[in-house]
């Protein structure tokens, strides 16, 4: 019997318990910074002249980034981030992300954090100005707004652009039109020169995956048919962090049955996974935006009249026009999708879907 379980092979593609797949399954989080970012040297080298005056302590120039979701502005800018600790202590990076810290105070609160200082406590936003004026007015600074689209006020902005001596400020959004409909006077203060990130092609698309593949994976394990769906897939959806989940996926589903490749029936189950896929963490919403996602969850594909029905008997406190702001909101960083129907017997009406759609968003790219 043992010379037949032999020559039949049976165990070959089967994994022991001590091997793996994954050489570094850490190249392929979102938040994981490669060496190089294919396919946008040119929008690199923009942004770094936009800094580079800097180095002669000179004011460097400000930068609107913008472009779709999940191509590569933000992971860009980091990159540029790390490149210039290196090169120099006279330039400090702040980069902030605000979907996170949204308002003045909690922006200069993390900047505070950032720069070590530590005795923020009963300080209020013009106080820990002062201490970020301080520090950084005896160097020079970049700072990064990501997502600044969702920041309830700009003082921050005018706090910088007034009190800073040395400073580029780059701000990203996916809405160009963010910085189309800002207050004129912000506007003309910060002089924005504007890159635009362009969307990956699919060749593009897969130089990228092909290159994390190269970091996360023991060699050999992909098949090249079950590579080629896993990038054919991203390219439809057009968002690299789809595209890192499903290979991170595909090997966890091969890895669960113990194979030593990774096949096309692999890559489909880790497509078939895309709707669970979380771009943002729950977590970071506001509470009351929490409670309207689980109440959409509850009642998905209802119309928005009936959900905020059911959002005032639940307790829930503010008019239609806000809940529906918040609905955008959950619209646009995909937690959930809307539909418009036009016609019939109640006229337009719109309906909420908590499904989870492959076009998905994710923070860090």
């Amino acid at each position: 019997m043992p010379k037949l379980f032999k020559s039949m092979g049976v165990f070959n593609n089967i994994l022991k318990d001590n091997e793996s797949l994954f050489r570094d399954s850490v190249a392929l989080d979102y938040d994981y910074i490669p060496k190089l970012i294919p396919y946008r040297e040119y929008e690199q080298r923009y942004i770094a002249n936009c800094i580079k005056p800097l180095f002669a302590k000179r004011n460097g120039k400000n930068v609107l980034v913008h472009g779709s979701p999940g191509i590569g502005k933000t992971v860009a800018i980091k990159h540029l981030f790390n490149e210039l600790e290196e090169e120099t202590d006279d330039i400090v990076p702040i980069y902030i992300n605000c979907w996170q810290k949204n308002t003045s105070f909690k922006i200069n609160l993390d900047i505070c954090e950032q720069l070590g200082y530590k005795f923020t406590h009963n300080k209020k936003t013009d106080d820990l100005f002062d201490i970020i004026k301080d520090i950084l007015n005896k160097k020079s600074a970049v700072f990064c707004f990501d997502e600044i689209d969702k920041v309830e006020d700009l003082s921050f902005l005018y706090m910088i652009l007034e009190k800073i001596y040395r400073k580029t400020i780059i701000l990203i959004t996916n809405f160009k039109i963010w910085a189309v409909n800002l207050d004129t006077r912000l506007k003309s203060r910060l002089t924005l020169e504007d890159i635009n990130f362009k969307k990956y092609n699919h060749t593009e698309i897969k130089g990228i995956l092909k290159n994390r593949l190269q970091y996360a994976f023991v060699s050999n394990v992909w098949e090249d048919d079950a590579f080629n769906i896993a990038a054919k897939k991203t390219a439809e959806i057009e968002d690299i962090r789809s595209g890192l989940y499903i290979l991170k996926e595909s090997g966890n589903c091969a890895e669960e049955v113990s194979s030593k490749k990774i096949t096309i029936e692999h890559v489909n189950k880790a497509i078939e996974k895309l709707s669970d896929f979380s771009i943002k963490d729950k977590t970071e919403l506001k509470e009351d935006e929490q409670e309207i996602l689980e109440l959409i969850k509850e009642n998905s594909e209802k119309k928005i009249g009936d959900l905020f029905e059911l959002y005032k008997q639940k307790g829930g406190s503010g008019v239609y026009k806000t809940f529906q702001r918040k609905i955008e909101k959950l619209s646009k960083n995909k937690f959930i999708s809307i539909s418009k129907t036009q016609g019939g017997a109640e006229g337009n009406t719109t309906i909420v879907k908590y499904e989870r759609e492959t076009e998905t968003k994710l923070n860090e790219y």
